[in-house]
């Protein structure tokens, strides 16, 4: 039997060994024919005016996200890989990705980074979201919007219903997650290899603050019970909540109804049976190495069926994942400053971005 030893073995790596193409240490393209099929079999034709502007937007796109966003100075990539009229063919990104074609170590490196940007922008802004955005967050936020009322003598934000026998909760924020831009999305990608687009679930969402754990379960419990959100649209694997585990609640709740004198108030009961049996009850943390320890919710993923009409005619009805999260006062100042803060998380991502668009794995 003659066998052929020549198999692709990156290629092979992303299909059946677990790796992403973000990954593999480059390409094997060393001709036209080879470059046109990849490109057709990814979704863009050569010979299509149409497409290859497209390419073209996303190479530019790549340019401004590492040269801006991820901070390498233009002087530090070739030339010839910046100015798209000295490239003059967009396929010649794939000829240098491929090591034995690379007119040097160079090419090949940012070759590569750049064909890592432009792929992670196709992906991320080709999308029910990118084509529905505004359809999409009218129908998610009116469900919670109806729900919030402001007490303009007061200032005050509450979460109640006239409909409800629940007592409001009194809010010390409510904020709508502002849409991630796609090189917030594209950063998100690179940094995180176990991230793919399909799976960015917080492009829309929003962020409940209140005065304490007992008022972070009683969100959860008026959203759930006023039908805000649809329990069985919830995404379990994506759910976190390292404030407080829901069994160590409910044992707390029943401590108090069933044991407490009367000599103590309700919230000193409460921190104090919560700090002396945390260590008793596992948290649910979803791992994200770029999050730090200090940053404690409640966060879940649920979805909204997105209902598109088109000259009075329902054009198409599909499912869009979006972000809530919960969590109290103490945890929220900690959000806005320290190593748990946003600016803190999205340092460490970006970082993480540049470490994997030039990794050798």
């Amino acid at each position: 039997m003659d066998l052929n030893y020549n198999f692709n073995w990156p290629m092979l790596d992303t299909v059946a060994g677990g790796k992403s193409v973000l990954d593999i240490p480059g390409l094997e393209i060393d001709d036209e024919e080879k470059a046109n099929l990849f490109l057709l079999s990814y979704g863009f034709d050569f010979h299509n005016d149409e497409d290859m502007k497209r390419l073209w937007y996303y190479h530019r796109r790549s340019i401004v996200l590492l040269n801006e966003k991820l901070n390498y100075p233009l002087y530090e990539i070739p030339e010839i890989l910046v100015d798209r009229k000295k490239l003059g063919d967009i396929r010649k990104l794939l000829y240098f990705a491929s090591p034995k074609n690379a007119a040097s170590p160079d090419y090949q490196r940012w070759s590569c980074a750049i064909l890592k940007c432009m792929h992670v922008f196709v992906h991320s802004e080709n999308d029910l979201f990118s084509n529905f955005s505004q359809e999409i967050q009218s129908q998610v936020l009116s469900d919670f919007q109806r729900s919030i009322y402001h007490n303009g003598e007061t200032n005050k934000k509450y979460l109640k219903s006239e409909k409800s026998t629940l007592p409001a909760v009194e809010l010390i924020d409510f904020q709508y997650k502002p849409f991630k831009t796609s090189s917030s999305t594209v950063i998100k990608l690179l940094a995180r290899p176990e991230a793919i687009a399909m799976k960015v679930f917080d492009k829309l969402g929003v962020r409940f603050v209140v005065k304490d754990v007992y008022d972070v379960f009683s969100v959860l419990r008026f959203l759930l019970e006023n039908s805000v959100i649809s329990f069985p649209h919830v995404m379990p694997d994506q759910s976190s909540n390292n404030l407080c585990p829901v069994a160590l609640f409910r044992e707390t709740l029943e401590q108090y109804k069933y044991n407490h004198t009367g000599n103590e108030d309700f919230s000193a009961f409460f921190v104090r049976h919560l700090d002396a049996n945390k260590q008793a009850h596992e948290h649910l943390r979803k791992f994200n190495e770029q999050t730090h320890n200090e940053f404690k919710f409640i966060k879940f993923i649920t979805r909204k069926l997105i209902r598109i009409d088109k000259d009075g005619k329902r054009m198409y009805n599909f499912f869009f994942p979006y972000e809530v999260q919960i969590m109290d006062e103490s945890s929220y100042q900690k959000v806005t400053s320290g190593p748990s803060s946003h600016d803190s998380y999205k340092e460490r991502q970006r970082e993480s971005a540049r470490n994997r668009l030039f990794s050798r794995t």
